[in-house]
């Protein structure tokens, strides 16, 4: 099931990337105001309403989205450069130095494949001497693995195709930028 901040992405683009972003509180409170006419409610019951909302108060959604998108326009607001904005400061710190993220991603999974190697490689030791201990290898091993696709999707997947297409953008521009 889709989570409540993803069910606004795709009815209400414009909120959703606010909520995605350094406008996230001012997103979520005026989906609070103007969808529950409680602006102060709490992300909670902002995601019941969504998660449990009736097709007339989604379609309400859709209308915000476009009051939403005005209002930031008035307040001369452009949450698309802001995002961006959010995100190219961690591609320029990425282009200053490239080494801290090297080390740490080799730690990390030279790290992953220790343990994985340590548990396949010795099944019996840890079970044997302190039952819990193999409990708490398992729990650290399932931890490892559901970081490792983050480490993989840096380096060869959204965070170098974002980089690319920087680079593919800034060609056409006349900005030279390579």
């Amino acid at each position: 099931m889709a989570g409540w901040k993803e069910i606004v992405r795709k009815i209400a683009p414009t909120i959703g990337t606010a909520l995605g972003g350094p406008m996230a509180g001012t997103a979520t409170k005026f989906i609070a105001d103007k969808l529950l006419g409680n602006p102060n409610a709490n992300d909670s019951e902002i995601e019941e309403a969504i998660l449990t909302a009736s097709p007339d108060q989604l379609a309400k959604l859709k209308e915000l989205d476009h009051q939403f998108k005005l209002d930031m326009k008035k307040l001369d607001i452009d949450l698309y450069e802001l995002e961006y904005k959010d995100r190219d400061s961690a591609r320029k710190l990425f282009e200053v130095n490239i080494w801290p993220q090297i080390v740490l991603s080799s730690i990390f999974v030279l790290g992953y494949f220790s343990v994985l190697f340590f548990l396949i490689k010795h099944p019996d030791s840890l079970s044997n001497s302190n039952p819990n201990l193999m409990g708490v290898f398992s729990t650290i091993l399932g931890v490892l693995t559901a970081a490792i696709p983050q480490i993989l999707n840096f380096w060869f997947g959204s965070s170098l195709g974002s980089k690319e297409k920087t680079k593919g953008l800034n060609v056409v521009a006349g900005n030279n930028k390579k």
